[in-house]
């Protein structure tokens, strides 16, 4: 990371959401993990939920999410593999304004060095929805670390060289 000093910390509003049939708050270790390092990190928390994996039901939650001018970024754990139950990547279609690739080929990358090549079965994701980021990481507890720490501590900090998505946030909506 090559943060920049003389540059000033401008600290952004996150919900999360934790995608899956099995887990309540009490289970959700991989959303403690998250919303630990979104507060470290110096951000908000501005809202957090758990959500069956129902592509229409998350779809609902993100649209109410990105519809609300307090949220800038979305993070989303769970629902991200292969399996028919599985939908996140398919709720994030119904929404979604444009794909960032790289977010999941990076994480896809960072992952490998961690799981090998179990990486492939992960359909971690992120797109920008009507000016706000949503990225989509695996449910595992590791998996939101790699994601958190290898991609958006950096890439939601504003003073990150030689660019990161808060910046971009006052364009997002530019035609």
């Amino acid at each position: 990371m090559a943060i920049d000093t003389t540059r000033t910390f401008k600290p952004i509003n996150i919900a999360l959401l934790t995608v899956s049939d099995t887990r309540g708050p009490d289970e959700d270790t991989s959303g403690d993990i998250l919303a630990q390092r979104i507060r470290d990190a110096g951000h908000s928390l501005v809202a957090r939920g758990i959500d069956k994996d129902d592509a229409g039901v998350i779809a609902t939650r993100l649209n109410n999410w990105i519809d609300d001018p307090k949220v800038d970024a979305v993070v989303i754990t769970g629902g991200t593999g292969l399996t028919g139950r599985d939908v996140t990547p398919e709720a994030l279609d119904r929404v979604k304004t444009r794909d960032i690739p790289g977010f999941g080929e990076l994480f896809r990358w960072l992952s490998y060095k961690t799981i090998g090549t179990s990486t492939i079965q992960s359909r971690a994701c992120a797109v920008v929805a009507r000016g706000t980021y949503i990225f989509a990481l695996p449910g595992s507890n590791g998996a939101v670390k790699d994601g958190w720490d290898g991609i958006l501590a950096e890439q939601l900090d504003s003073r990150n060289r030689p660019c990161n998505f808060v910046e971009l946030m006052p364009r997002l909506l530019e035609k």
